[in-house]
């Protein structure tokens, strides 16, 4: 076998253990919440989530797989080992934070691991502005969309249901999570599985397999189904930082949550803006708590979720740094 052939074989099975850990550590994305309120058991709540994951990652389009590929760094101007560098970065800072029981942003240590890699390989003039605005974009659909849409549901519930007693509540959100919780976990895949995709296809077409960017059919539902096995197996130590740590979730709060969550990520997927879903579940969590009152967000572990998303960037830009000058020696 050729050593080009061999050395896109490794990109690509690297590219599947990236799309793996971001199920790992995103599993709790679309399931912490309606686990905490023991709405669903966790298998059942695991077995819904992978398979919407799936779902959401294969019909939803291929916008944010075309900016993640082709709109962060230059891709005529760079090579396989800048794609091995940044999907590297990833699956060290991913591993790391999921031992450790952190929700942090893949999407974040993705382009940020490109662009330190792009930068080492060619210099900065690899950057794409257009598709850094859209990252930018991200941001604030994830924190402040995400927050506000939160208080703005829950706080129209509380006055909705000001006369109805607590159980008839608990009941009839519930089974209405349940609902919301599956809006979740496909959103989740709407975005959060194209990223994959991208740089997966960003490889095929380096390594000459594909003549131009294109997301074929079978990169959808391998890396969808890939993405659905590492959230099978579920982040648990990021689950319970999720779903128990941030502030005490009852049955409407976490529709309210997910609600606002699911429907911040779709508009971002419909505009082919990559933004961090753990941000935005995080951030929809918080303003729940926040209608009832600042203090019911336990703002320590939110601090220390907060430090973890600061620090992706810097820490995937380096990795991603420091890959690229190994492999640009090795090779």
């Amino acid at each position: 076998m050729p050593d080009g052939a061999i050395s896109l074989i490794a990109v690509l099975l690297l590219v599947l253990v990236a799309e793996f850990v971001n199920g790992w550590n995103d599993a709790p994305n679309a399931i912490a919440t309606v686990i905490s309120t023991r709405v669903l058991r966790p298998s059942y709540a695991l077995a819904m989530a992978s398979f919407l994951n799936v779902l959401g990652a294969a019909v939803t389009g291929t916008a944010v797989a075309a900016t993640v590929g082709t709109g962060i760094i230059k891709p005529e101007a760079i090579g396989l080992p800048v794609v091995a560098a940044a999907v590297l970065a990833v699956v060290v800072w991913g591993v790391v934070a999921t031992i450790r029981g952190l929700p942090i942003s893949i999407s974040h240590g993705l382009v940020a691991g490109l662009a330190g890699a792009g930068i080492v390989a060619v210099g900065p003039g690899v950057l794409l502005w257009w598709g850094w605005q859209k990252v930018l974009v991200g941001l604030g659909f994830s924190t402040l969309l995400g927050s506000l849409l939160a208080f703005a549901i829950m706080t129209a519930l509380y006055w909705i249901l000001r006369r109805v007693g607590p159980r008839m509540v608990r009941s009839t959100f519930g089974r209405l999570q349940i609902l919301s919780a599956a809006f979740m976990a496909f959103s989740h895949g709407s975005n959060d599985g194209q990223k994959f995709m991208g740089v997966f296809t960003l490889a095929l077409v380096l390594g000459g397999v594909l003549p131009q960017f294109h997301v074929p059919l079978w990169v959808i539902i391998l890396c969808g189904a890939v993405m659905g096995t590492g959230t099978a197996v579920g982040g648990w130590r990021v689950m319970k930082t999720m779903g128990f740590g941030l502030t005490k979730l009852e049955p409407v709060h976490g529709f309210a949550a997910e609600t606002a969550a699911a429907s911040a990520i779709q508009i971002a997927s419909f505009l082919g803006v990559p933004l961090s879903t753990t941000h935005t579940i995080n951030a929809a969590i918080m303003g729940v708590g926040a209608t009832r009152r600042l203090s019911a967000v336990r703002w320590g572990i939110a601090g220390n979720i907060v430090t973890a998303w600061i620090l992706t960037f810097p820490i995937c830009a380096a990795l991603g740094c420091l890959f690229a000058w190994l492999f640009g020696i090795i090779f």
